[in-house]
This record gives C-alpha cells, sequence and structure tokens, in this order.
C-alpha cells in the first residue's frame, strides 16, 4: 500500500487493553535434578493417578503395549476403590498397602522394561 492511500494511525491500535500498573513478567527458575526423574513413593491417591497418567504417556509413545497399560489401569482402579474403602474402615489398610505394593511392582517391571529397550 502506497503512503499517500494510507490513513493516518490505521494500524496503531492497541491489541490487549492498557494496565494500570505492569505487571512483571513471571520468572523462570531452573531446577536440578540432573534430568532423571525422582521415583515416588505409591503413599496417596495422587500418586497413584500420577502412576495411571505416565502410563497413559508411555502406551501413547509407544514405549508399553496397551495390554500393558490396560493391566496397570486395572491396578489403579483397585488401589483407589481401596483408598475409599479404607476412609471408611481403616481395618482394610493392610489390603491397601498389599494394593500398592503389587502397583510400584508393576511400575519399577515398566521402568526396567523401557530403560532395557532405550539401551542399545
Amino acid at each position: 500500500m502506497s503512503d499517500e492511500r494510507r490513513v493516518p494511525g490505521q494500524m496503531e491500535l492497541p491489541l490487549s487493553a492498557e494496565r494500570s500498573a505492569p505487571r512483571p513478567a513471571p520468572s523462570l527458575r531452573v531446577i536440578s535434578g540432573g534430568g532423571q526423574r525422582q521415583e515416588e513413593p505409591l503413599t496417596s491417591r495422587d500418586a497413584v493417578v500420577r502412576v495411571l497418567l505416565s502410563t497413559g504417556a508411555d502406551m501413547l509413545l509407544r514405549r508399553i503395549s496397551p495390554e500393558r497399560a490396560e493391566e496397570v489401569e486395572q491396578q489403579v482402579e483397585r488401589v483407589l476403590k481401596l483408598f475409599d474403602l479404607v476412609d471408611a474402615r481403616p481395618e482394610l489398610m493392610p489390603r491397601l498397602e498389599a494394593g500398592l505394593q503389587v502397583l510400584e511392582g508393576m511400575v519399577r517391571e515398566t521402568r526396567t522394561f523401557r530403560q532395557r529397550r532405550r539401551a542399545p
């Protein structure tokens, strides 16, 4: 477009609303961890759900088979039901602990299998 046809101020509209006080940009920080994921003990519902999420990611990335992911999902469901039952009946805690041990074993087994597949 030539300068003579251009209307002054045509493309000078602000793209965002003006703020009364500018906010500082969020700061980023480096978390040292050496690039290795820490093994988390399965002691809470949140930790168990994270196992399910990571299993889904492993399946999507074809690190594990859909059958293996389904086995883990079934164990996660059993453990989550046990968490709910233990809230009402604390005497079921040994069953919950046993279920958590089974799930931890499955996680370790899957991790070992993944590491073997990555090795040359």
